[in-house]
């Protein structure tokens, strides 16, 4: 896009971690502070999402970093700026929120990802597609709340429902194209 690409910070932690952004404890989960421009990995996040959540595999893993670096992209290309500007920020929740927006466009960009770096670099091997997609499918808001409390509640949704999780993830992944990703301008998500 014409741009000079900064490379995030990665930090490994598990039980909780100081950042930019505030102390944040396992119950976070995996995180980007665009702050401090750092990715934030809670080791033990990933065996939840293996052992609870039933997304385990070494491309599980990558769609989680890659979906957390796809916010540093965000960052970078000043969309998360622009939404704090406009007042539609991370905070306005819901099915069609700009915080739902944001994820979504988030893994949108993690396909986007595993596209680019498949094509230069051969690194997808059987099954890790259907990780990818399972672990999407995994962390969605509808999913997660069925699971924790025995019911949906979509005004609170942050992050988008699992069916929209797979979709943007495949979307990327089909096209390799970050023009694909504009989740905020999508008339449906």
């Amino acid at each position: 896009m014409g741009r000079t690409y900064h490379q995030p910070r990665l930090v490994l932690f598990t039980g909780g971690t100081q950042s930019a952004c505030g102390y944040a404890q396992t119950s976070v989960g995996p995180f980007y502070c665009p702050a401090d421009h750092k990715v934030y990995l809670d080791l033990a996040f990933f065996q939840e999402l293996k052992n609870r959540l039933g997304a385990g595999g070494d491309f599980a893993r990558a769609y989680v970093v890659a979906h957390e670096v796809g916010h540093h992209v965000q960052n970078e290309l000043g969309i998360m700026e622009r939404l704090d500007r406009q007042g539609g920020g991370m905070s306005e929740r819901g099915a069609t929120g700009a915080s739902v927006r944001t994820e979504l466009q988030a893994d949108c960009f993690a396909g986007v990802w595993a596209k680019r770096a498949n094509d230069a670099r051969s690194i997808l091997q059987s099954g890790d597609v259907q990780e990818g997609l399972n672990a999407a499918s995994a962390v969605g808001d509808d999913r997660l709340e069925k699971q924790g409390q025995g019911y949906v509640v979509p005004d609170s949704f942050t992050h988008g429902t699992s069916a929209q999780r797979v979709n943007w993830f495949s979307r990327g992944l089909q096209t390799g194209d970050i023009r694909q990703c504009d989740t905020f301008n999508a008339p449906a998500l």
